[in-house]
């Protein structure tokens, strides 16, 4: 079983070797936006040094960043910075580590059919030690995931549970999980929506400052004025042209993580029903979204190869 890992990727929420086309789109978004924006204002005669204030992006980036603080508690703060890594790294599962996913259930199925009741539970209680659980060690390091799914592996396994109430309880469950990880999103794009605001803020400081020089001459008058308007420009920019699109990076990140949960879920209810292992998995396979979704010949190649391996 040890060779199962080599087929399939390195990690199922990491997948370094896909983050790089991710993180240039949004690298090259955001450059272009600025170009597009900076060179009209250089084209129709502006001059780019007059953008150069700071202080007025030092008080609309620092009023924004406390703001925030104080919106919200430390967790979701730390997990924001999480999200944000994770949307420059596209960290999702993919393809293959929907194959590792489906190839485990399928072998768990088979023990449950094949095997008694201790021998089932003893790879559920401890997975480290359990030789399916060991020959996926992308799925053995998501300990969300991991515990997730043997807890309700536990309750298949006491037999008095239905399906219907498993079912409404594993959504339940899921929708929980999705708030939390919707939680960035929300906290970003409140965030996002008050950076005008605070613009203006940065503007009518500049204003009261320009109006302590009246009695200058008015290119001085015209320069502090100028420069006060930034701040304006700067709010509306980085709301709409940063930190929105970034909340947007995160929420899109942070619904495919959820996506595995909902196929354990199709996969162990299908079970539940009376389906055979191998019609089980293909309820999970039907809830993954088709960029991502393995064909029914690549779901029977990794079922064989699972079950030729554990042999």
């Amino acid at each position: 079983m040890h060779h199962i890992d080599s087929l399939f990727g390195t990690n199922l929420f990491g997948c370094v070797y896909r983050t790089g086309d991710f993180t240039l789109t949004i690298v090259i978004g955001f450059v272009f936006a600025l170009v597009c924006i900076l060179g009209s204002f250089a084209a129709m005669g502006g001059h780019i040094s007059v953008l150069m204030e700071p202080f007025e992006f030092i008080i609309i980036g620092g009023s924004s960043i406390g703001v925030f603080i104080i919106a919200n508690p430390i967790a979701v703060i730390k997990d924001s910075g999480k999200a944000i890594g994770e949307a420059f790294k596209n960290k999702v599962p993919h393809k293959e580590d929907f194959l590792d996913l489906i190839g485990l259930l399928f072998l768990l199925m088979q023990e449950i059919k094949s095997k008694t009741k201790a021998e089932v539970e003893a790879h559920i209680d401890e997975p480290e030690a359990s030789a399916i659980f060991s020959a996926f060690p992308k799925i053995l390091a998501d300990t969300e995931l991991l515990n997730y799914m043997t807890d309700y592996l536990r309750l298949i396994l006491l037999g008095s549970a239905r399906s219907h109430e498993i079912e409404a309880l594993m959504e339940d469950e899921i929708n929980t999980i999705a708030k939390d990880k919707g939680k960035p999103y929300v906290s970003l794009t409140a965030m996002s929506d008050g950076l005008p605001a605070l613009g203006i803020v940065a503007a009518v400081l500049g204003i009261i400052k320009a109006m302590g020089a009246l009695d200058q001459p008015p290119e001085v008058l015209g320069h502090l004025i100028g420069s006060a308007l930034v701040g304006t420009m700067a709010g509306i920019f980085m709301a709409y042209g940063m930190v929105g699109p970034l909340a947007t990076a995160v929420k899109v990140v942070r619904e495919k993580q959820v996506r595995p949960y909902v196929v354990v879920k199709q996969i162990l209810i299908a079970h539940m029903n009376g389906a055979t292992p191998h019609l089980s998995v293909e309820h999970g396979r039907k809830v993954v979204s088709l960029k991502d979704r393995p064909t029914i010949e690549q779901v029977e190649e990794q079922t064989m190869n699972v079950a030729v391996a554990a042999e």
